[in-house]
C-alpha cells in the first residue's frame, strides 16, 4: 500500500517541556481515511499541525525526525511553506467562514493563488461545494452572507473552501465536534468520495465516528503510538489492552 505521508522517529516538546509526542512512526496511505484517536493531551492535534507546520507557530518547540509527503522532507529548507499547506489543508472543530458571501469564501485562496479566470473560479466554486455535499442546499444563494449559513453547512462550506484549492491531502480535526446527528451523518458521507481524490487524516468525535469512518486507525496515549492497523482490528480486537480499555470506555 503507497504511502502519502511516512512519519518516522518524531518527538516534539512545547516551551514548557511538555513532551507532546515521543518516538512517533507511522506510515499513512493514499486515498484513505485515516483516523487518530485517544483522549484529550494524547498528542493528536499536536501531531496534525506538524502535518502542515503549523507548529513553527509554536514559539520555542523543538521537533526532532522526519515527515515525508510523496518521499520528501516537508522540514527541508528548501520547502515553500504556503505550498506546503495547499497541499496539506486542514479543517478545525470550529467552522470559521471569512466575511463575506459563499462563493467569495470560496474563491479568496484561488485569487491569493493567482487564478483569476472566472470560469475556472466558478468551475472551483461548485466542484468543491459538490465534493463538500453542500452544492444542493446553497447553489441558489452563492452571493448571500456565509454567517447565515447553520452550523453544519458552515462546517461543510470549510471543508470545502479547503478542498477548492485541490489539496492532496485533508486534515480535519474533530470537524463534526459541534454538530447535530444529521449534519455530521453528511459530513461521514463525505469522506467516501472524498478519499477517492484525497488522502483524509481525521481527529474522530468519537471512537464510533472512528469505527464508521476509518480504514486505519492508530491510537495515541500520553504522546505515544501504542498501536495501529486496519478499521477491523483496531477496534474489533486491538492488540494492547490500553486500546481495549480506551475504546470499551474504561477510561479517557
Amino acid at each position: 500500500m503507497e504511502s502519502k505521508l511516512s512519519i518516522q522517529n518524531l518527538f516534539f516538546t512545547y516551551k514548557d517541556g511538555t513532551e507532546a509526542l515521543r518516538n512517533i512512526n507511522l506510515n499513512i496511505p493514499a486515498n484513505r481515511v485515516f483516523v487518530l484517536f485517544g483522549p484529550a493531551r494524547s498528542g493528536k492535534s499536536t501531531l496534525l499541525r506538524l502535518l502542515n507546520r503549523l507548529s513553527d507557530l509554536t514559539e520555542g518547540s523543538r521537533r526532532q525526525g522526519t515527515l515525508l509527503l510523496d518521499g520528501e522532507d516537508i522540514y527541508d529548507r528548501t520547502v515553500d511553506v504556503t505550498d506546503l499547506r495547499r497541499r496539506v489543508s486542514m479543517v478545525f472543530a470550529i467552522p470559521t467562514p471569512l466575511p463575506g458571501s459563499i462563493r467569495e469564501n470560496l474563491t479568496y485562496g484561488l485569487r491569493m493563488a493567482g487564478i483569476k479566470d472566472a470560469e475556472t473560479l466558478d468551475n472551483r466554486v461548485e466542484q468543491s461545494l459538490q465534493q463538500a455535499a453542500l452544492w444542493d442546499e446553497v447553489k441558489d444563494r452563492l452571493d448571500t452572507s456565509a454567517f447565515a449559513l447553520s452550523g453544519g453547512q458552515k462546517q461543510r462550506l470549510c471543508i470545502a473552501r479547503s478542498l477548492a484549492l485541490e489539496p492532496e491531502v485533508v486534515v480535519l480535526d474533530n470537524p463534526t465536534s459541534g454538530l447535530d446527528p444529521l449534519s455530521t451523518a453528511t459530513v461521514e458521507e463525505s469522506l467516501y468520495e472524498l478519499k477517492k481524490q484525497y488522502t483524509i487524516i481525521l481527529v474522530p468525535h468519537s471512537v464510533q465516528q472512528g469505527a464508521r469512518v476509518a480504514d486505519r486507525a492508530a491510537f495515541l496515549l500520553d504522546g505515544e503510538l501504542i498501536e495501529e492497523g486496519a478499521v477491523d482490528r483496531m477496534f474489533v480486537s486491538p492488540r494492547d489492552q490500553r486500546t481495549e480499555d480506551y475504546i470499551t470506555g474504561r477510561f479517557g
